[in-house]
């Protein structure tokens, strides 16, 4: 399983999938290609988000993939703390006196009898908030992935298929979910386009390679 931490992105030479992988792997094929004195219009776009990027292709190969680094850590997502429970401090389990949570202290606004509710739970207010929370994010979990899925699948198409047939279509199919008509409307679209949007909106695999 790759890393959700190392961003991965996908290189289009023209219509024609240049490379997918990791941005050392692309930055290298879009380097040659460009070297080589293309022709066809380079366009490379973030996995996680369908955003296009650009990368840095001035001097040489090792130039380039020696200021990847600045814009992996743009696009990597920040990696996220697990929720501290009472009885737990950053260190470890709790010791002696008043626990250091490592929470953050806001402002909640509740009903008279919400407050009532939360104050008759085992652990108090605090500690129930926390576990609601909790629940809720995985709970939304699946329905947060299809989210991000169809909206980092509609950034890709806009820039690369907007002007194709039955794309307003293709793109309704995609906000209702119904992958048959939209794969219905993509028909007359770019091997590798159509490849890769769907690879985005719905996760079919795609080989990590240099085609």
């Amino acid at each position: 399983m790759s890393d959700p931490f190392v961003p991965f992105c996908t290189a289009f030479e023209g219509t024609r999938r240049l490379a997918s992988g990791s941005l050392s792997e692309v930055a290298r094929a879009v380097k040659a290609a460009v070297d080589g004195g293309t022709r066809e219009p380079l366009l490379v776009f973030d996995d996680a988000s369908g955003q296009a990027i650009d990368f840095d292709l001035r001097g040489t190969e090792a130039d380039v993939i020696a200021r990847l680094p600045a814009l992996a850590a743009r696009l990597a997502p920040p990696r996220t703390q697990p929720l501290q429970t009472e009885g737990e401090t950053a260190a470890g389990p709790r010791g002696k006196g008043r626990p250091k949570l490592g929470v953050i202290a806001r402002e909640v606004t509740l009903l008279p009898r919400h407050w009532d509710w939360l104050a008759a739970q085992q652990g108090g207010a605090s500690a129930t908030l926390r576990r609601l929370v909790e629940q809720a994010r995985r709970a939304g979990g699946a329905s947060q992935q299809r989210r991000v899925a169809r909206e980092a699948a509609y950034r890709f198409i806009s820039a690369t298929a907007g002007n194709l047939a039955g794309f307003e279509e293709a793109t309704r199919a995609l906000f209702a979910d119904d992958r048959p008509r939209m794969e219905a409307q993509m028909a007359a679209w770019p091997e590798d386009i159509c490849g890769h949007t769907l690879r985005l909106a719905w996760g079919d695999h795609v080989p990590s390679t240099e085609i």
